[in-house]
């Protein structure tokens, strides 16, 4: 990563002319945290912009991959989070010319590429369709392990509401067999799979830590979607969650009691060093507004959050 520190005052007040739109195409926990097991809490925590904040503008073509990379760098991020959908033909495999045309430009610009991610759903009464999703993953997967993203994420499912005629006994396990599936061959690739609570088939952290338990494999791990817990406390669970975090998404609300609340990020960060977890912290704005505008906000709010927590002498998001 390069020690150039970008001047993130005139970075803001230049953010939206910076670059201009184009029209161009209870559960009992039994096993110790299958993640962060070392007793260290000051390791090293970076900054990565999942790219969902630029939904918008990525999907109706006015930014490129590229030009949303660019970005990026400029404002200081140590790694993007490309989403499949992102890639031309999702979801069709991008060819690999592609792709490492991707992977050259985030290398260039001094970026990682943190993950990526698919959107699949596991709980599909017909078996025809759910392994239609598992090979989706997989190929996914492969795609990952090309790009040089260490983690792909997914779903459990994409419903809120259980298949009719079936309970949710039934369709867990129909989750936690695909999942282990695709965990095994995950690891033939050298990919982690990890799993995103999305206020869906999963609402809550025992939703989560139950799948996440019966899959048993150290290849499947979570991606920790602070913003997805609407029901109770979401600290709490988020802290419940946190030990089996290999990647998080930080939003800028979370709902605590169903209501939406702006993020404590000085308390989430707390949560984040506590569990031991060391790697990147993706941002992700959401609503309306220009991400140009929004995300340099949430990255200053998130990087002051880091700051205060940090132990001195620690290493941070600074590059």
């Amino acid at each position: 990563m390069r020690n150039l520190q970008p001047d993130r005052r005139a970075f803001l007040k230049s953010a939206v002319a910076g670059i201009p739109l184009v029209a161009t195409a209870g559960t009992t926990l039994d096993r110790r945290s299958i993640t962060n097991a070392g007793n260290d809490k000051s390791g090293p925590l970076r900054l990565s912009c999942n790219l969902y904040s630029f939904n918008e503008p990525l999907m109706s073509g006015q930014m490129t991959l590229e030009q949303v990379f660019t970005f990026c760098s400029e404002l200081g991020f140590d790694a993007v989070d490309p989403t499949g959908y992102y890639f031309p033909k999702y979801p069709t495999l991008p060819d690999d010319n592609y792709v490492y045309q991707i992977k050259r430009k985030a290398f260039r610009l001094g970026l990682d590429i943190s993950g990526t991610g698919v959107r699949n759903d596991f709980t599909l009464p017909d078996l025809t369709r759910r392994k239609a999703e598992i090979e989706l993953v997989r190929q996914w997967t492969g795609l990952a392990a090309r790009l040089g993203a260490p983690v792909l994420r997914v779903f459990a499912g994409t419903g809120k509401e259980l298949p009719a005629g079936y309970n949710r006994k039934e369709v867990t396990a129909w989750v936690v067999d695909a999942l282990r599936e695709c965990a095994d061959y995950a690891a033939k690739q050298g990919v982690l799979i990890v799993l995103q609570n999305h206020a869906d088939f999963i609402r809550t952290a025992d939703d989560i830590l139950e799948i996440i338990n019966q899959v048993n494999s150290e290849w499947l791990a979570v991606n920790l979607d602070i913003g997805s817990f609407k029901i109770g406390d979401p600290y709490g669970q988020i802290a419940r969650v946190a030990p089996y975090a290999a990647t998080w998404q930080l939003k800028e609300n979370l709902f605590v009691d169903g209501r939406e609340t702006e993020t404590d990020l000085n308390r989430i960060m707390r949560i984040v060093r506590e569990s031991g977890y060391r790697g990147y912290l993706p941002i992700e704005t959401l609503g309306k507004g220009d991400p140009r505008q929004k995300v340099p906000v949430f990255y200053e709010k998130v990087s002051k959050a880091l700051a205060a927590v940090s132990p001195s002498g620690s290493s941070t998001t600074t590059r």
